[in-house]
């Protein structure tokens, strides 16, 4: 550990990759390449999540360790390639941000967030190639309901948005009468994408999260049901046995105790 003493420099870091990737490092890392690290990513990035919505900071600060671990480990192996190294990362995102903030870095004068939001989506399309769709940078492999939130917030910024909420919401109950009218399974999956879809416009209005909010009520149920079975096991029964209505009430007995 000689070598790295100030483990506070981001020097440090790229040189302890460096290492971990040279003949002489871990035969784990050296056999690493872009493909085989996309689940780390992701999973990494999912772990960031979790610390911000359980708002411990220690844990954050740990999670995002992590994660720049997973771009400096991608960075290298490029650089191996001699395709790109982090010094390059950080020059593209350092001139993406002066360029996309005209009204900090040069002399452009906005008002509010909004018109911050429409300036931002038209100097993206001016980076993006002729002809090239509006949409076509969302990542497909996003999760379904944050790609559906990006593609409606992109085609928002250029105007093609429900003018008022109630107006989504009377889609909404379109969509809901649809669904209960489906001849087929087939029709089925088909309106109940279109009903997700219109949640997440609404989401998107509401300024909502609409994966964080899933996420939240997925741990609230977790907690809840938890709390159900832990309170058959005090009781010496089990939640099987237990009547529907027998089921209900325990469950309003733990919204009560799990918020």
């Amino acid at each position: 550990m000689s070598a790295f003493k100030n483990l506070r420099s981001f020097a440090t870091l790229k040189g302890i990759m460096a290492r971990l990737r040279s003949a002489k490092g871990c035969p784990w890392d050296r056999r690493q390449s872009h493909a085989s690290l996309k689940s780390n990513l992701l999973e990494e990035c999912y772990e960031v999540l979790e610390a911000i919505d359980q708002q411990n900071p220690q844990k954050l600060c740990e999670e995002l360790g992590d994660l720049l671990m997973q771009i400096v480990l991608h960075a290298q192996i490029a650089s191996e390639a001699k395709e790109f190294d982090i010094e390059d990362v950080v020059q593209s995102i350092s001139a993406k941000l002066i360029h996309r903030h005209p009204h900090v870095f040069g002399e452009l004068k906005v008002s509010d967030v909004k018109e911050v939001m429409v300036n931002w989506e038209a100097l993206k399309q001016e980076e993006r190639e002729e002809g090239e769709s509006l949409l076509t940078g969302v990542p497909k492999e996003m999760p379904a309901l944050v790609y559906s939130q990006s593609i409606q917030r992109r085609v928002a910024g250029v105007g093609f948005d429900w003018e008022k909420m109630e107006e989504i919401v009377g889609k909404l109950r379109e969509e809901v009468n649809e669904l209960k009218q489906a001849p087929s399974h087939g029709e089925i999956a088909k309106e109940f994408g279109d009903l997700l879809f219109t949640l997440a416009n609404i989401a998107r209005r509401l300024n909502v999260d609409l994966e964080a909010a899933l996420r939240s009520a997925n741990q609230r149920f977790f907690e809840r049901f938890s709390y159900m079975e832990e309170v058959c096991q005090q009781r010496g029964i089990s939640i099987s046995s237990l009547s529907l209505d027998e089921q209900n009430a325990l469950w309003e007995e733990a919204k009560q105790r799990v918020k």
